[in-house]
């Protein structure tokens, strides 16, 4: 069996792309371990698996690293959005997830040509329940500092599906990620507080209209950026004034993105908007062992790499904190 495969990015969020007609042909997790290992092609952050759906043009899972399955990946569905979107000669489209079908839709580039695409963030709930995670009975935690956690830092749970723990930190928490690392080990690991683990993103604002995120991504751990934590920490900053505008650009390690938050009565309206880029295309075999037979790189790093540089430029004076 020859498989097809792309590796793609958003935002230096690395992933395998694979289409498939039947979901039921494989271990799925089990590929994506294998894919993302440091030592086979540098590894990824996860497969995306596109599937058909009755509810769109198709439809979206997301293996984690360590083999587990997330309900939805901002990064990763830009890229699935412009593999769709290519595929059906279309500018937008609805794509099926785990809990819900998003709309995406083609862009103008946020930085010189770089392939853009915008998705919808939904849903989003900030009750404790939907994570889940428990703390003395309460049903939301909101702006919240948390002795347990730490005393300088005010956080806030939500899902947009997946789970987010949001903290507004100083620049020191983000010049050193030990404290961060910390928690997040905890909350990942056998737990009171979130039994199936959390995402864990800490937030530092930069100006009116922009953050700096680093996010500890659940099965994962540190990434380059996490999208849905990313729209997620736009929507609190935007709630908690940290920002002052609806169009919040959003710094990361691995570049910038563009988050659009309205509010709408006590509902939200979020689109995540960045780079889809293409690094390679691969062909795989199955036989008794997956074995690469080709590889064929593309040029758009290459153009990627000036955003990175501008981002870096952004953002150098966070990291003379000491």
């Amino acid at each position: 069996m020859t498989m097809h495969l792309h590796k793609v990015h958003g935002s230096g969020n690395t992933f395998y792309i694979y289409e498939t007609t039947d979901e039921k042909c494989m271990d799925w997790s089990r590929l994506g371990v294998w894919l993302c290992q440091k030592g086979n092609l540098g590894g990824a952050d996860g497969l995306l698996l596109i599937a058909p759906s009755k509810k769109g043009l198709a439809k979206m899972r997301v293996i984690n690293a360590d083999g587990s399955e997330a309900s939805m990946c901002g990064n990763g569905l830009r890229c699935v959005a412009r593999y769709i979107c290519e595929k059906y000669n279309v500018s937008e489209a609805l794509i099926e997830t785990m809990k819900v079908v998003l709309k995406v839709q083609k862009e103008a580039s946020i930085f010189d040509e770089i392939p853009t695409y915008s998705v919808e963030i939904s849903p989003v709930s900030f009750e404790l329940a939907s994570l889940p995670m428990f703390y003395k009975n309460k049903q939301q935690i909101c702006n919240e500092v948390i002795k347990e956690f730490a005393d300088d830092i005010s956080f806030t749970a939500v899902s947009v599906p997946n789970p987010h723990l949001i903290g507004i930190v100083h620049s020191d928490k983000i010049a050193n990620s030990h404290h961060q690392e910390r928690l997040s080990s905890k909350l990942n690991g056998d737990n009171e507080y979130c039994p199936d683990g959390v995402n864990v993103s800490y937030v530092y604002p930069m100006d009116e209209d922009s953050i700096y995120v680093r996010t500890y991504e659940r099965g994962v751990g540190f990434t380059n950026a996490c999208g849905t934590a990313m729209t997620a920490s736009a929507l609190v900053s935007s709630i908690e004034g940290v920002v002052s505008t609806g169009k919040v650009t959003v710094y990361n390690p691995g570049g910038f993105v563009q988050c659009h938050v309205k509010h709408n009565e006590g509902q939200y309206v979020l689109k995540l908007i960045g780079n889809a880029t293409f690094l390679a295309e691969l062909e795989l075999t199955n036989e008794n062992e997956w074995l690469w037979q080709s590889v064929k790189e593309t040029d758009e790093q290459k153009g990627y790499k000036t955003l990175i540089t501008y981002a870096e430029t952004k953002t150098a004076s966070i990291y003379l904190t000491s």
